[in-house]
């Protein structure tokens, strides 16, 4: 008996040390994504869990710019030819560090908000909202679309010499991955033509 709890206690304590290397190496995990359809066509939300490396933080702190790119594509798949790619959604966020200040600064196009914690900012990065699906195509509401989704770090944004060394580096390499799925798009919502 005394052997099977030490050896669930080695189980656990590797179970723990595997999850906190994944966390300290860093990484985006997408945690939901809803597609809605609104008065001029599509948007859609999603959540995700952002980590950064020791590497990306030190270069934060030192200065560096880290730029996230979220896209998301509704393709049409066919068999007898390439895919086609029938919407896009496709935005670029800032996120940098104010020593001065010590905050951290969240920053899309003329937009940007401050945070006091590294934390706060990257939950406020993971967190998209109301982002519009622009259609390149006709959208039909009775076909099923192949939806694409992706959030990454730009490493194209990145100061030259940095860019050199993330050819040499997984520490840069951060991203969810492409997430693929297959649906057919959202009814729009009913109006309430009885409200005042």
């Amino acid at each position: 008996m005394r052997l099977l709890h030490a050896a669930a206690a080695m189980l656990l304590a590797a179970m723990l040390l595997l999850t906190s290397t994944a966390h300290a190496e860093g990484g985006i995990r997408v945690k939901s994504v809803t597609l809605e359809a609104v008065d001029d066509g599509y948007q859609f939300d999603a959540d995700f869990e952002i980590t950064l490396n020791p590497k990306l933080e030190y270069a934060l702190e030192k200065g560096i710019v880290l730029y996230f790119v979220t896209e998301l594509n509704l393709v049409n798949s066919r068999w007898y030819w390439l895919d086609e790619r029938i919407a896009q959604s496709r935005v670029r966020e800032g996120l940098s560090y104010n020593a001065l200040t010590r905050q951290y600064r969240l920053s899309r196009g003329a937009l940007s908000q401050n945070f006091s914690t590294l934390k706060e900012a990257l939950q406020a990065l993971g967190r998209v909202r109301d982002r519009p699906i622009i259609a390149i195509s006709e959208l039909r509401r009775d076909m099923e679309y192949t939806v694409e989704l992706r959030m990454r770090l730009d490493i194209s944004a990145l100061p030259k010499p940095f860019q050199v060394e993330t050819l040499s580096s997984r520490d840069w390499d951060l991203s969810t991955g492409i997430l693929h799925w297959t649906t057919r798009l959202p009814l729009p919502k009913l109006q309430d033509n009885n409200r005042p």
